[in-house]
């Protein structure tokens, strides 16, 4: 099979990584930003609400979240307006995006927990169901787990991977839409992403208006190298890294790879959205103001609260960490 194929089932699969509930964080395989704090989905919320009060989205628009897991990115958001302008929980609405059924009770039950029947939370199965006049959209590393074909170019022939038991060979001819791409982004060895043409076309068909905020690692050129890695137990190990035995990770491991961020954003800008920003996060949640929202709880939290909350929020922000690993990406159809 080829490897986008491989690494769908290593994912997705019946009894793939994603088939079955998994912690994030100290007791899983890796930490996310929104599993280190709190004040991630804060300064989302703050920049939500500027962009509704600037009259860019209206007042009803439904806030939707992509890739949620346990949920907590939206929970933390809508703690955040609450506590920002609660008046606006009165008419936002808000939904998740979530294939799998057993993620989906999870979210549903935390979202209970969290709020009651205050917070009326709705489910799409797939980006294709929703139907909606505008919207706020919101994802944090989904792009690094869409399905990727690996290439590599030897003697002027490009190739590409196919996994036979679990071992990676460079044995079959690029398809000649591969090919364009790569002669386009002169791309000679590296992650091909399957799947963010069809998923730009799909928001931007089915989302009268919106704008969509998303956060991963990668950058904006090709670094024309491999960049796939498990994650397993908070250890990172290249796919191809001597002896590396990938049966033993298969399914029960994370495999990801860096975000090809040009590519992303030519995909939306074809399917008729336009780039508003794109920045590393460090920038991007100082200018949403996560600073002027730590100094909220300066004012009215403990000192021992504070430095704790910033110590957390100072992950997000380390510029040899997340601050500058990470990128983020804004969106808008108008």
């Amino acid at each position: 099979m080829r490897f986008s194929q491989y690494f769908y089932q290593w994912l997705y699969g019946k009894d793939g990584y994603y088939s079955n509930y998994k912690d994030i964080g100290k007791g899983g395989d890796f930490f996310t930003a929104v599993s280190t704090s709190k004040f991630f989905g804060g300064s989302i919320a703050k920049q939500i609400i500027k962009t509704i009060n600037d009259g860019l989205l209206p007042r009803d628009t439904t806030i939707v979240e992509i890739g949620a897991h346990h949920g907590y990115l939206l929970a933390d958001i809508i703690e955040f307006i609450n506590t920002l302008e609660p008046k606006l929980l009165d008419s936002l609405n808000f939904a998740i995006v979530e294939r799998y059924e057993h993620l989906r009770q999870k979210q549903k039950e935390y979202f209970e927990e969290s709020f009651g029947d205050v917070i009326k939370l709705k489910h799409f199965n797939d980006i294709s169901q929703i139907k909606l006049d505008s919207a706020y959209v919101v994802a944090n590393e989904i792009f690094d787990a869409f399905e990727c074909e690996l290439v590599y170019e030897n003697n002027d022939k490009p190739k590409i991977a196919t996994v036979s038991n679990h071992k990676i060979e460079f044995n079959e001819d690029l398809p000649e839409k591969l090919v364009q791409r790569c002669e386009k982004y002169k791309i000679k060895k590296g992650e091909l992403a399957v799947g963010y043409e069809e998923f730009a076309q799909n928001m931007c068909e089915n989302i009268n208006k919106f704008h969509f905020i998303t956060f991963d690692y990668g950058d904006l050129y090709p670094r024309n190298d491999f960049s796939a890695r498990i994650y397993a137990k908070h250890k990172v190990f290249p796919i191809f890294e001597d002896d590396l035995d990938l049966q033993e990770y298969y399914a029960k491991s994370d495999i990801t790879y860096d975000v090809h961020f040009g590519y992303l954003i030519d995909c939306f800008e074809n399917a008729g959205a336009k780039k508003l920003s794109y920045q590393t996060q460090l920038k991007a949640l100082v200018e949403f103001g996560i600073i002027d929202l730590l100094d909220m709880v300066r004012k009215y939290a403990s000192n021992d609260e504070y430095i704790h909350e910033v110590q957390k929020a100072k992950t997000l922000l380390e510029p040899i960490g997340m601050g500058e690993r990470f990128k983020m990406v804004l969106f808008a159809k108008e």
